[in-house]
């Protein structure tokens, strides 16, 4: 069996939350829907929590030391952190 992609589950979990807001289903459907949500939440938290580490590890600078930074579209927009440095290089640096 393929392993679980964050988007397929996402996308369940927003299917299994439409079903359980319109309240018109039996309550033994609804605790499974709900168990099978919660298990969908978890499964996205921690997929969430592993790519916010990678991105941690990719910000450090060369010192070890990590540089946190706002994201902000309008200012990190074509932004790359180099590898090892820290810093953000533009698109058009790397070529």
């Amino acid at each position: 069996m393929p392993k679980e992609r964050f988007e397929d589950a996402l996308n369940k979990l927003e299917k299994i939350v439409s079903k359980l807001e319109g309240g018109n289903i039996p309550l033994e459907e609804s605790l499974k829907l709900f168990e099978e949500g919660i298990r969908l939440s978890r499964f996205c938290n921690q997929k969430l929590d592993e790519a916010e580490k990678k991105v941690e590890i990719l910000l450090k600078d060369k010192n070890g030391s990590l540089k946190r930074q706002p994201f902000d579209p309008s200012t990190n927009s074509g932004q790359i952190p180099s590898v090892g440095s820290g810093e953000a290089i533009s698109e058009e640096d790397e070529g």
